[in-house]
């Protein structure tokens, strides 16, 4: 996999997208079928007591080194301990009954629930939806694969100070990427008339300043990537986007042949396949991947 300027190569997408805010603004129009693919989401509980109340301060010291079970749940098994409806419309914030979408819900049986994680899908979950983007294209060993450049990190850019980080897990309040934080805040005002300079992002230097992508509303940095790449399960490892762990997947997915196209907006919970209907039908029912057929132009929830 590697950085390519022929940026020339997603044309197509961006001439079937469309301004208005709505599946087609960051989907491409055109396809005979279309899946969408819900990111799981986590709960955890303590082991044998209650999550203490909001402000309990007392309680919740006494949850310190205490066993904590953590798994990751589907949003149809969320909806069933909710008492909810899942489909393919399904929102988030609706399905785990939390209002305002903020808050973080607590269940019957005492689960905690972490919202799915936005513009982005898990390693393993990619995986599955790849063996079949593969099996369905004449061209599985060319493709593109675009990462949105605005994550943190990924790319260089002019300043004072270097912020490989974004790409990151989430850190604590002690954490280096925390310090660093409140180290860049002081520089900005402690150091206002310093001189920029070149700082390194996670890609090379070529890919950060050459061409990039340009969607409505987004930037990508463009790959060549074979589309089988993507059932390999160790392609976290692989991409040249790769860093501390932590690994998000691409924002688009195409093949040279175009049968398909998989979008992950960064703002949404959930990716979207547009292609064949047996590539539809095959990601809709495989067990390893929660997904719905929704139809072209469906009204799904743009917000978490």
């Amino acid at each position: 996999m590697e950085w390519t300027s022929d940026v020339a190569a997603g044309d197509w997408i961006r001439e079937r997208l469309e301004t208005a805010w709505t599946l087609h603004h960051f989907v491409p129009r055109g396809f005979p079928a279309y899946a969408r693919i819900f990111h799981p989401a986590y709960r955890e509980r303590p082991v044998g007591t209650d999550w203490p109340a909001d402000g309990d301060t007392e309680v919740w010291e006494q949850l310190h080194g205490r066993e904590i079970d953590a798994e990751r749940i589907g949003w149809r098994d969320a909806a069933t301990a909710f008492g909810t409806e899942m489909h393919a419309r399904a929102a988030w914030h609706r399905i785990a009954l939390t209002d305002p979408p903020s808050e973080t819900p607590v269940d019957a049986d005492g689960w905690r629930y972490d919202a799915p994680e936005e513009g982005t899908l898990e390693p393993d979950v990619l995986t599955s939806v790849g063996a079949h983007l593969a099996e369905h294209t004449a061209t599985p060993d060319d493709g593109h694969a675009a990462v949105w450049a605005g994550w943190g990190g990924l790319v260089g850019f002019m300043g004072t100070r270097g912020s490989r980080v974004g790409l990151s897990a989430a850190y604590t309040d002690d954490s280096h990427h925390a310090n660093l934080l409140r180290e860049s805040y002081r520089d900005a005002f402690n150091n206002v008339f310093r001189k920029k300079t070149w700082q390194p992002g996670i890609l090379s230097d070529e890919a950060s300043r050459g061409p990039h992508l340009e969607l409505p509303d987004r930037e990508h940095v463009l790959f060549r990537a074979a589309p089988r790449a993507w059932a390999d399960p160790s392609w976290p490892q692989t991409v040249p986007w790769s860093e501390d762990g932590h690994t998000r997947s691409p924002s688009l997915i195409w093949p040279e042949g175009r049968e398909w196209v998989l979008v992950t907006e960064i703002d949404l919970a959930s990716t979207i396949v547009a292609g064949t209907p047996d590539l539809v039908r095959a990601i809709c029912t495989d067990p390893a991947i929660e997904a719905h057929a929704i139809r072209p132009g469906e009204d799904i929830p743009l917000t978490t």
